[in-house]
This record gives C-alpha cells, sequence and structure tokens, in this order.
C-alpha cells in the first residue's frame, strides 16, 4: 500500500515523501521431511542406489506434492544422498512421470552425481522401458527422431515441433495382440515426456495415457510405461552395471522377453 491505497500496477512510481506499507508473509518450511514409505531398492553403496518407483508415486516434493514423494523415501531408507539437485531433489540423477514405474538411479554423493549425469549427457546410460501401446506395427524395430518442445496450445503438454530440442526413440515389438503392441523401447535423448509424445505422434499412443492418449487413455487403469532395466558405469571402478525390474503383470511381459538387447530400424 502506498498512502493507504493498495498498488497492484507493477509501472506505479511512488514520490518522495509516500508513505509505503508491505505485508510480509510468513516464511514457508521448504524442509523434506524422512517419510517411512515403502521402495524396492535392488542395489546399494557407498556411492549410489537403484531403486524402483511405484506408479503413482512423485519423485521429488514439489507445489501439490509436499511429501509422500520418492525423495521423502529415499530420506528414511539411505544415510547419505548428494546434494546437486538442491533442497528438493537430493540425489536425483533423473526422473520419472508420477504414472510411470520403474527404475531410478540415485547418487548418494557429489562425486557420484556428477559422474553419472555425464554418462547422461554423452548418452552411454542405456535406459530401456516397456510400454503396451494402441494398433500395431508392421516392422520388428524402428526410430522415431522428432524434437520436442513445449506445446503452444497447453503448456502442460509436450509435443513434436520443429524447433523443439533433439529427441530420439527406438523400439522393438516383444509381442503383438489384437488391438496392441507390446514394446521394448530404447530411450537415446531423455526429454520430458519424451517416449508419451513420440508414441502417440506415430499414432500409437500409450495404454492408460490420460494427457496424449485420446481413446487408448480408457484401455488401462493406470499408464502402461515401466522403466524395465538400466545399465551404465560406477562412477568409482568404472564397472559396468545393469538392472532389470519386472514390470506389472499386466503388462503382459513374455517371461522369456530380454530387455536390453541392440535396437535398430527404419526411422519414422
Amino acid at each position: 500500500r502506498i498512502n493507504d491505497k493498495v498498488v497492484d500496477k507493477p509501472s506505479f512510481m511512488p514520490e518522495i515523501g509516500d508513505r509505503v506499507e508491505i505485508d510480509v508473509p510468513e516464511p514457508v518450511n521448504t524442509e523434506v521431511i524422512a517419510q517411512d514409505i515403502p521402495i524396492q531398492v535392488l542395489y546399494e553403496d557407498s556411492a549410489l542406489a537403484v531403486v524402483v518407483k511405484p506408479c503413482g508415486m512423485v519423485v521429488h516434493p514439489a507445489a501439490g506434492n509436499p511429501d509422500g514423494t520418492l525423495v521423502n523415501a529415499l530420506l528414511h531408507h539411505l544415510d547419505n544422498l548428494s546434494g546437486i539437485g538442491g533442497e528438493k531433489r537430493p540425489g536425483i540423477v533423473h526422473r520419472l512421470d508420477k504414472d510411470t514405474s520403474g527404475i531410478l538411479l540415485v547418487a548418494k554423493n557429489d562425486r557420484a552425481h556428477v559422474a553419472l549425469s555425464r554418462q547422461l549427457a554423452a548418452r552411454t546410460m542405456d535406459k530401456r522401458y516397456v510400454a503396451r501401446v494402441a494398433g500395431g506395427f508392421r516392422e520388428d524395430t524402428g526410430e522415431i527422431n522428432a524434437p520436442i518442445a513445449r506445446s503452444d496450445k497447453d503448456r502442460k503438454k509436450m509435443a513434436v515441433r520443429a524447433d523443439g530440442r533433439e529427441a530420439i526413440t527406438r523400439w522393438r515389438v516383444l509381442t503383438r495382440d489384437k488391438d496392441s503392441t507390446l514394446l521394448d523401447v530404447h530411450l537415446i535423448t531423455g526429454r520430458t515426456h519424451q517416449i508419451r509424445v513420440h508414441m502417440a505422434s506415430t499414432g500409437h499412443p500409450i495404454w492408460g495415457d490420460q494427457i496424449y492418449g485420446g481413446q487408448a487413455a480408457k484401455k488401462a487403469p493406470r499408464l502402461m510405461l515401466h522403466a524395465a532395466y538400466i545399465a551404465f558405469d560406477h562412477p568409482v571402478s568404472g564397472q559396468r552395471m545393469a538392472f532389470t525390474a519386472p514390470a506389472d503383470a499386466a503388462f503382459g511381459v513374455p517371461r522369456d522377453a530380454v530387455i536390453g538387447r541392440p535396437l535398430s530400424g527404419p526411422s519414422l
């Protein structure tokens, strides 16, 4: 308020002698608390941990999700987390959407975090997903090379756009059904919603996708996308390590399916 009048125009210029009053809000507690939330830990050592995030869990606290996140669980279950990600994202090297389940790599110190982030940037970290998508594919393997940017129609969504960032997704057919296909998907780049956007852009949206799925959103009670495999070089020993996390039975992944083999094929 200036001279007892509320001022709502940023361009308003006070004059010498004006009385200015400011209401300072109470400070907001930004501390992230540890919570005893069950999570599966596939592997842990002094440098890193490999965990499995369930479907429906947010990775880190944000507006609307102050707690109950994977980070809250990590603070309870792990003795250390790197600080590079800041107060809200300790240890988080990469993320998964709330409704995507599967493997996440967590750094327990800053040295490990830097080394793992460099592997992501250099594309030497191998991340594979299983996805059940609408429709069928004539080919057994393929590649989608289409840039992705935020949609100019809906800022909460991403879209294939010529002015977007490079985005490359490779896929391989695992099984074919009457109205859907189960894919082994390899992320070469890691854009927001990349697999979901790429699959929808080719006419094969992921079952259960409430944002990009259209009619396919009704085909499953959850997003049928699961991070099933990750391979990377250990940040201390340099040893190549690989981990798998089987998808829920609802995905229909065959017992003999091999996730993680090299993928190549025609571009879409």
